[in-house]
Order: structure tokens, then sequence, then C-alpha cells
């Protein structure tokens, strides 16, 4: 059964998809294009009511999703094209069939293509439109050299979704909630992510469920930001999320615990 979460994921994916990709599957690819006319390689893990796999058939990032994610970017002819990950994706696939056949070895086979990619010098650029859970997210969006998010009530980022936490930590979702407020990593809301200093940039569109013009263009926009912030940077690591502002001020001693390792390792 379906959820009722607005596909976020389908929804964007083709608003900015200038190819006419057939929208059927979970796993979409296509072709999008950056404010100045730069093309770059296009992708999204999506609902699939129709999937062989009951486990991820809400957006889930199961065995199916990882692997073609993985030869797909592998499949990508121009070295130098951009990525651009749309992310919408409540969770990784939980379920028998995902255990035994080693769900954690397909995921991590998506996120070798991506790391790869990236650290061969492909710029990835994620866009945050909806939730971004746990292993699904790091195994896509979670590689990019720069996040963009958007700012609406349904986007949600954390290890695990509310109800999942609350269960794990013996707490209610409103005492979780309360915690949040104090300690942004263990909010849910895309605003407490961003002050851990992971996200490039914020965007505000007028309507997230069905994006118009001047939404696909402010993406587009802040996707040649992203860009060229890469290639500014000369960079292709993720030291840029420890690095920034928002980072040097709310994850400072994480920096220290990160510094004192690398000096006794």
């Amino acid at each position: 059964m379906m959820n009722n979460h607005p596909q976020y994921g389908t929804v964007w994916f083709t608003a900015l998809d200038t190819t006419g990709a057939d929208t059927t599957g979970s796993l979409l690819t296509g072709r999008t294009v950056l404010d100045d006319g730069t093309a770059a390689a296009l992708v999204a893990v999506v609902p699939d009511p129709d999937s062989r796999f009951p486990r991820a058939r809400n957006g889930e990032v199961g065995l199916r999703e990882s692997l073609e994610l993985a030869e797909w970017v592998t499949s990508l002819d121009d070295p130098d094209m951009p990525l651009v990950i749309v992310v919408d994706v409540p969770s990784q696939a939980y379920g028998f069939i995902e255990e035994k056949f080693g769900l954690n070895t397909t995921m991590a086979t998506a996120v070798n293509a991506l790391a790869r990619t990236r650290l061969a010098g492909r710029p990835i650029v994620s866009l945050v439109v909806g939730k971004a859970i746990s292993g699904a997210f790091l195994s896509t969006g979670m590689q990019a050299n720069r996040i963009i998010m958007l700012e609406h009530d349904d986007v949600q980022v954390q290890v695990m979704g509310k109800q999942a936490a609350a269960r794990i930590t013996r707490r209610s979702v409103e005492e979780m909630e309360a915690a949040a407020e104090s300690v942004p990593a263990m909010a849910f809301d895309g605003a407490s992510f961003t002050t851990l200093g992971g996200v490039f940039e914020s965007l505000a569109p007028g309507n997230p469920a069905a994006p118009d013009a001047a939404d696909v263009a402010s993406v587009q926009e802040a996707f040649g930001r992203a860009l060229a912030d890469i290639r500014d940077s000369g960079t292709t690591d993720l030291r840029c999320r420890l690095d920034s502002d928002q980072a040097l001020q709310s994850r400072a001693l994480s920096r220290k615990v990160r510094q004192v390792v690398n000096d006794q390792w």
C-alpha cells in the first residue's frame, strides 16, 4: 500500500528532466540543465507500487534500486558531466528478502559508485525535496559534493524516522521532538540539519509539491552556484561539511574529536 506522502521525488524529477524520460519504475534517469545551459545527468529513487519487492514500493532504496543506481552511474560516458540526485527517500528497504540477499552489500555498491565518480572529478549535487532518511540518504544524496535543500514541512533528515527513533530510545515522539529543540542532531527538519553545516543552500519554492517555472529556474540557478563552488574549491572530498561556517559553530566538539583521533592514528 502506498503512503500518503506526496511524491516529491517524481514531481521534481519530471520538472527538471529535459528528456521526457519514462517515469515508471523505482529508478528514474534522465538529463537536466543548469542555469548556464550546462547539461547534467539526473537521477531519482521514487515510489513504485508495482515493484516485485514489497518493502521497496514507497520510495525506499532496496536491492534493485541500489544495484541499478550503481550500474547507471558507472555507465555514464562523460566523466566531467555533473550529476544531480533528486532525494525523497523514506528509508532503506527493510525485509527478509533484503536481509537474506545482502542489502548492506548492494547499498555499499551504490555508495562506491557515487564516491568513485566524485573522487575522479565528476561534480555531484543533491537536491533534497522530501525525506532523506537513514541508509537511503547515505547511499544517494549524502555522497554529493554539495547538498541543496528545499524548505517545507515535509522535508525530513535523520538516521531513522520519528516513530522508529522513539521506539528504539523508548521515548514518545513528543519527547523526541522536545529534545530536538536543543540538540539539532536529534531533529528531523531540514533547518536543523542545515545548522550542522552539511547544506550548501536552502530554497523556499512557492509550491514544493507542484513546482512552477520560477521554482524550477531558482533550483537550476542554485545548481549553477553549487557547481561553481565545487570547481572553485579544487577538492573532490566532503571536507566542506566540517569546514563550513555552520559546522565551525555547531560541530566544534566533533571537529575536535576528529582532530584528536587523526593526531593519534
